[in-house]
């Protein structure tokens, strides 16, 4: 009844019915054009593309892209190439002068840092598109090329591939300005969703038609799924309470308890980094297949097969190892524990036993490593679930994508982030939240 009631209250709200229909509207044209097919090839000659991408990384990758990889669509590359670089310029951040300088400039920076990250998605679309293109050679018969191997058609594609890239990056930006925010993670969400329903239908035939496992087996995975879902709920919202009594300056420079006001405290998240070490470690895993097919050793082709094998053991182990390392890597450049300080200091604020200035610093760091462990481990985990599952349970690849992994964070963190916004406008307009913290709050006169 109650959540009934917050939908009424959501469509009372004139501005954020408006960006609802928008992201909506937005979010459809997305994935009206992931089934619109390349010029110039047979869509009904799509099977082997489809049996390629039913595990192993390019699964994954055609997950993100909500089918549009086997569909050999305009969108096929979809957001990735943007997330990339996004990526890409946050390391260089770090090392570049001339960024980090951006960095500081506020809202002018931030809009040369997004109009470089533009630039590099250009380039990088260009570098993907003729390997994927050439992929589609090698995966399909000669026939489903209306147009033959020629220059032309390679050429077009790479541009339409490059196009579509840049008009899913323009959706995402329009949906975080005149929709309801988180643009670009929504629009990895949707095509994870996508996905789903065709993953757990093929599950469901293998299990009660073929007689492997039956109901009972469909209910023990639900089951966990939904325990997984849990969890990682728990994980992205995980939160450290630290304590800060604000004060006043004396004549003798000392500090006086503030008698008006009660203490505070400082939020620390368990999982500061939300899905980007994944992310981080996703994209290097690429790099030692990539790397070893380019040569017809033996040892070569090992490797190869190690690391295409998203279920295989010593691919999970690497990718474990590169989640925890890439957590406190993450958590270093974004939580900046010398500016809270710092403005703890100035706003007259202290964390009680703690002196400000450095000391607060210091403090707040040794406190983010030490929670930033366990985080990064139960990050590991989820990461890795898929692998255990698959292993243990025999579940199919597709399905198997969704008890943890990447997909799965995606989704629960760019659902929470959502409901959080909707929450501010239901919560600013005194109506009762989405969120279990929002309740109904009065009007002040």
């Amino acid at each position: 009844m109650k959540f009934i009631n917050t939908i009424k209250n959501i469509w009372k709200i004139e501005e954020l019915k408006n960006r609802i229909l928008v992201t909506l509207g937005l979010l459809l044209v997305y994935r009206f054009g992931a089934q619109v097919v390349l010029p110039g090839i047979d869509a009904s000659q799509l099977a082997n593309l489809s049996s390629q991408t039913e595990g192993g990384i390019l699964g994954l990758l055609n997950a993100f892209t909500g089918g549009a990889f086997s569909n050999a669509s305009v969108f096929a590359l979809g957001i990735m190439p943007y997330i990339s670089a996004s990526i890409v310029v946050q390391l260089m951040g770090i090392a570049i002068p001339y960024l980090q300088k951006l960095q500081k400039e506020g809202e002018s920076g931030r809009r040369k840092i997004n109009q470089i990250t533009r630039w590099l998605t250009i380039a990088i679309t260009l570098v993907q598109g003729p390997g994927y293109i050439y992929n589609l050679f090698s995966t399909l018969p000669s026939s489903a090329f209306l147009l033959g191997d020629t220059v032309t058609f390679v050429t077009a594609s790479v541009i339409i591939l490059t196009t579509g890239c840049i008009f899913a990056m323009w959706l995402g930006e329009k949906i975080t300005d005149k929709g309801i925010g988180n643009g670009i993670s929504l629009l990895i969400m949707v095509g994870i969703i996508a996905t789903l329903p065709l993953a757990f239908i093929q599950e469901f035939a293998s299990r009660v038609f073929e007689s492997n496992g039956g109901l009972i087996m469909i209910l023990i995975e639900l089951v966990i799924w939904f325990a997984i879902i849990l969890a990682s709920v728990m994980l992205v919202m995980a939160v450290r309470q630290i304590p800060v009594q604000y004060a006043r300056r004396t004549a003798s420079g000392g500090y006086e308890k503030n008698v008006f006001g009660s203490r505070q405290y400082i939020p620390l998240k368990l999982n500061a980094s939300g899905v980007m070490p994944i992310i981080f470690a996703q994209a290097i895993m690429f790099i030692p297949a990539a790397v070893a097919g380019l040569s017809d050793s033996e040892a070569a082709q090992g490797v190869t097969a190690a690391f295409s094998d998203m279920f295989g053991f010593w691919y999970n182990v690497v990718f474990a190892l590169l989640i925890i390392v890439f957590t406190y890597f993450y958590t270093a450049i974004t939580v900046p524990t010398n500016k809270m300080a710092d403005d703890l200091k100035r706003s007259g604020g202290f964390i009680p036993g703690i002196r400000p200035g450095s000391e607060t610093a210091d403090f707040l760091d040794r406190i983010m490593s030490q929670i930033t462990l366990p985080g990064s481990v139960f990050l590991a985990i989820i990461a890795v679930f898929p692998a255990i599952v698959e292993s243990l349970l025999g579940i199919q690849a597709g399905w198997a994508l969704f008890f943890g992994g990447t997909s799965l964070l995606i989704m629960v963190g760019v659902a929470i982030d959502t409901m959080q916004q909707v929450n501010s406008y239901l919560l600013n307009r005194h109506y009762d939240g989405l969120m279990k913290t929002g309740k109904n709050r009065k009007a002040v006169a």
